[in-house]
């Protein structure tokens, strides 16, 4: 980490404000250049003219220095706060580069913090999401992250495993005698809890996904029963093509749109059918993907019709799908003579549209089944990468009980030692540049 590294660190487009960050050995002697001052002092805002490398005039900006260790890298890092806009951050990016910075890498600056000590990957993996929160709740929980909270659970899950490896590895010469049965059934309760516990949050996690993703919500219902006109509705504008010719929508059209605190996403569906025409057919089938990947499923139901097979359809995935997702189920088109037998809906307390009030309806309910799904106190594993390591670490401690009652320490520590080297792998892993090299990589450039 001796090279010195530099970009914009704010987003692109106009701002009133724009940094350019550089860190490492050379920072200061580069903002040296740029200003053309001789000294500085830390953590002081320094109003400063910045030059090129020809001596020719870029801006005037807000200069800091923080002297390392004491920086977000632990390096020694300068950043220029120049006017908003991309020619000036560029310009200025640009002339310290010339003077011997090279342009970061994606994440490059969390990973030297990384590298310093300064934060553990789930301080970093929580810096990066916080970046892309959905809601107000996602936030705090990740700001919670930012505080240490899922390195002290790992920590206090790592302690209490290498304990009782702890206790095999002293008493395994002795594995002739008989162990005491108290201290065997201390230890196999303290397994089983720490396996409840986290099975609860691996459990919660992949319930609660969409907090940090996004909730996915997808419109379904067979053609012509209104799906269009309702997202038309609630993003208020014409975004989807309305028409009484079915099968005008065949392919999904995603939309973000913001429901209370969350920032969902949505997905207006060709209509669910049998269908001889390729292209359709291609929509129909993303149709049902999207039921399977979304979060929040809203059923449309046009009550004007008869009750037919494509209804059945619909009602058949919705009640596969019942189990693992919340379901919305909306009878559309109330103003008009009722034809449709809702008898089979019943057990969905469906909601009756119309016309002049039906996307406050929905968002009134999609209000409460995210409020809902949001819930809980529980600790969130915020990554694929989380969720997968706590997997391997139940495993490996759930293959570990065994052996542990038929006194077989050498097997039994072979196992707490996965559970230890996944459960380890969240904060700080042993062998960590693959995990780097992909976590890392997801960062925006200049964080």
């Amino acid at each position: 980490m001796s090279d010195t590294i530099a970009a914009v660190a704010t987003a692109s487009g106009v701002g009133s404000v724009a940094i350019v960050r550089v860190s490492g050995d050379n920072a200061l002697d580069i903002a040296k250049k740029v200003t053309k001052r001789e000294t500085f002092s830390p953590r002081y805002a320094h109003l400063s003219s910045l030059y090129n490398q020809n001596d020719e005039l870029i801006d005037e900006a807000i200069v800091i220095w923080f002297k390392a260790p004491h920086s977000f890298t632990t390096e020694d890092v300068v950043e220029f706060q120049c006017h908003g806009g991309s020619i000036v951050a560029e310009k200025i990016l640009e002339t310290v580069l010339f003077y011997g910075a090279r342009l970061a890498e994606p994440g490059e600056f969390t990973r030297r913090a990384f590298l310093g000590g300064r934060i553990d990957l789930t301080e970093a993996e929580a810096i990066a999401k916080l970046i892309e929160a959905k809601s107000d709740e996602t936030a705090k929980i990740l700001a919670r992250q930012m505080k240490g909270e899922l390195r002290e659970f790992v920590d206090d899950v790592r302690e209490k495993l290498l304990r009782a490896v702890a206790f095999a590895e002293v008493t395994i010469d002795y594995a002739e005698e008989d162990l005491p049965d108290d201290i065997v059934n201390n230890i196999l309760h303290q397994l089983e809890e720490i396996e409840l516990k986290i099975g609860q949050i691996v459990s919660s996690s992949e319930r609660r996904r969409g907090m940090i993703e996004g909730f996915k919500v997808s419109i379904v219902g067979k053609p012509n029963v209104g799906k269009s006109s309702l997202l038309n509705a609630m993003l208020g504008y014409k975004r989807a093509i309305v028409s009484d010719i079915a099968g005008t929508t065949r392919d999904t059209i995603e939309e973000q749109i913001r429901v209370g605190s969350h920032l969902i996403r949505i997905i207006d569906t060709a209509g669910i059918r049998d269908s001889s025409d390729t292209i359709e057919k291609i929509g129909i089938e993303r149709s049902v993907e999207a039921i399977e990947q979304s979060d929040i499923v809203i059923a449309i139901f046009d009550v004007s019709r008869t009750w037919d097979e494509e209804d059945e359809q619909i009602l058949s995935l919705l009640e596969k799908s019942g189990n693992n997702k919340e379901i919305i189920v909306a009878l559309n088109k109330i103003d008009l003579p009722k034809k449709l037998d809702t008898k089979k809906l019943e057990q969905f307390n469906p909601l009756q549209l119309s016309q002049d009030n039906k996307a406050e309806q929905i968002f009134s309910e999609l209000e409460k089944r995210l409020s809902k799904m949001a819930q809980g106190d529980e600790l969130l594993l915020i990554s694929a990468r989380q969720i997968e390591a706590v997997k391997r670490a139940r495993s490996a401690i759930s293959q570990a009980k065994e052996p542990l009652l038929m006194g077989e320490l050498e097997i039994f520590t072979f196992h707490l030692n996965d559970a230890i080297s996944a459960i380890s792998s969240i904060s700080k892993p042993v062998d960590f540049n693959d995990i780097m090299d992909k976590m890392f990589g997801e960062f925006c450039l200049g964080k």
